[in-house]
């Protein structure tokens, strides 16, 4: 089924157009994005069991936007009235009187505003909020006990699930586009304990779409409290570089933390990533093919951005050479580029970023156990912790749990823990040499920027085998 609409949209539209077209009569551009949002965290370990609202999932409100030829001015609010309407136009009015004293000459003009309307919904087929509380707690439950009882060295089990539903309106002279999505992504961590070491495992699912990912739950538990208690012989690795094969996991972290945020081209224009002066040279294997955008269905697709640009797949990536960015609509002008669709705003309260939306590796042609077989002297990388990363110098720094060995070709049954996955993120990508002939994506996570703004992201790839410099 469709995922339905928002009546606050849907009786307000209106008001929301009147207040276009009053500001269309005094400003060469004009425009209003409305969001009403609604999500819940439910969370069962050994502490007891949640069930909350979240305010980064649950939002309503607006921003209105105008430019007068010289200043671009925003204004956002969470009531709509005819009488609102009158001091919202005052507002921005004198907003841009005081940006006016202020500015220089503008570096921007009128956004291309292509007269385009739609409404478009995701699909989903297991409504949360139909489903119920009550429900969901309960399967949580069985999938604790379920990891509780795995093993007498399990310490805890945690079960998490969490899910959003989102509207959005974009009205400006000419467009006029509504979209209905939700996301939903759960995860399972379990602690282990041998003596006083104690280690953690942690898998994690994402979909477009409802409470049918519950169906996953048994098996993400089951993975994580395997692995949970093989982690308890893990060693120490030796600090050094060494053949590896990624899973997609870390494949979609390298992707994320390595290069996507080292094209988000609102860096560009603030001189802060390195990747703007190697546009149109190699920057990693002939191998790879990156992309961003909406070619897959996970939690970041979405329609239209949050200025109002339509979505669409943009390769980063082609073949090795880097061919272009990502872009939100005001980097894009400043720049002279056509905006890609990936201005986000974490709520109605915040400006809009470029930010990464689904962010992966085209998968090749090999299969991963022909992979592993070539591999001499080499590791495993599983299971992807945290990163971070350094646009201006290309640099890369992350947490992987943990690394199998592989020896002449052949998993050995050793294991190493935890592992930091560092190095110069050209020569990581280069040194790529095969791709397994599937991908996978995940999205459980969000990915913060400038004040920590959090938005909803997806990443993933293909197994890879690469060099890489880990300690």
């Amino acid at each position: 089924m469709k995922v339905k609409e928002s009546s606050y949209i849907k009786n307000n539209k209106p008001l929301f157009k009147k207040l276009v077209d009053e500001l269309l009569k005094k400003y060469e551009y004009a425009s209003v994005f409305v969001n009403d949002s609604i999500g819940k965290n439910y969370g069962v370990s050994k502490t007891g069991t949640t069930v909350a609202e979240d305010d980064l999932y649950s939002t309503r409100g607006y921003v209105v936007k105008v430019y007068d030829g010289g200043c671009y001015a925003e204004y956002s609010g969470n009531r709509i009235s005819e009488e609102e309407i009158d001091r919202v136009v005052r507002l921005v009015s004198e907003q841009l009187v005081n940006l006016g004293k202020k500015a220089e000459k503008s570096q921007y003009k009128i956004p291309v505003d292509e007269a385009v309307s739609f409404s478009k919904s995701t699909e989903c087929e297991i409504d949360p909020e139909e489903f119920g509380d009550e429900a969901i707690v309960k399967k949580l439950n069985e999938a604790h006990k379920k990891g509780m009882a795995f093993d007498e060295r399990v310490l805890n089990c945690n079960v998490r699930i969490a899910f959003q539903r989102y509207s959005k309106l974009f009205l400006s002279r000419n467009k006029d586009l509504e979209q209905n999505v939700m996301w939903s992504s759960c995860a399972a961590s379990v602690n282990t304990k041998r003596g006083s070491e104690v280690k953690t495992s942690y898998y994690s699912g994402s979909i477009l779409g409802g409470m049918e990912i519950l169906d996953t739950i048994d098996e993400m538990v089951e993975k994580a409290a395997k692995v949970g208690i093989e982690l308890l012989d893990s060693e120490p690795i030796k600090p050094g570089e060494y053949e590896c094969v990624c899973t997609p996991e870390v494949t979609g972290m390298i992707v994320h933390e390595a290069f996507g945020h080292g094209v988000e081209m609102d860096m560009f224009v603030k001189d802060r990533a390195l990747a703007q002066k190697f546009v149109g040279e190699y920057v990693a294997s002939p191998l790879v093919t990156m992309h961003d955008g909406n070619a897959v269905d996970q939690t970041a697709t979405y329609f239209f951005d949050d200025e109002g640009t339509l979505s669409h797949d943009t390769v980063i990536i082609d073949k090795g050479v880097l061919v272009a960015g990502i872009s939100d609509l005001q980097s894009a002008m400043a720049l002279g580029t056509e905006p890609t669709g990936n201005g986000r705003r974490q709520s109605y309260e915040r400006k809009a970023y470029t930010r990464m939306t689904n962010t992966y590796f085209e998968p090749g042609t090999d299969k991963v156990e022909d992979m592993i077989a070539s591999v001499k002297d080499g590791l495993l990388l599983e299971m992807p912790f945290s990163g971070m990363e350094d646009p201006k110098n290309w640099g890369i720094q992350c947490m992987v749990n943990f690394a199998r060995e592989i020896k002449d070709g052949k998993l050995t049954g050793k294991i190493f823990s935890p592992i930091v996955l560092t190095g110069y993120v050209p020569d990581l990508l280069k040194s790529i040499s095969m791709m397994s002939d599937t991908k996978e994506l995940g999205g459980a996570g969000f990915c913060g920027k400038g004040y920590k703004e959090w938005v909803k992201v997806s990443d993933g790839g293909p197994y890879i085998k690469a060099k890489i410099r880990l300690g």
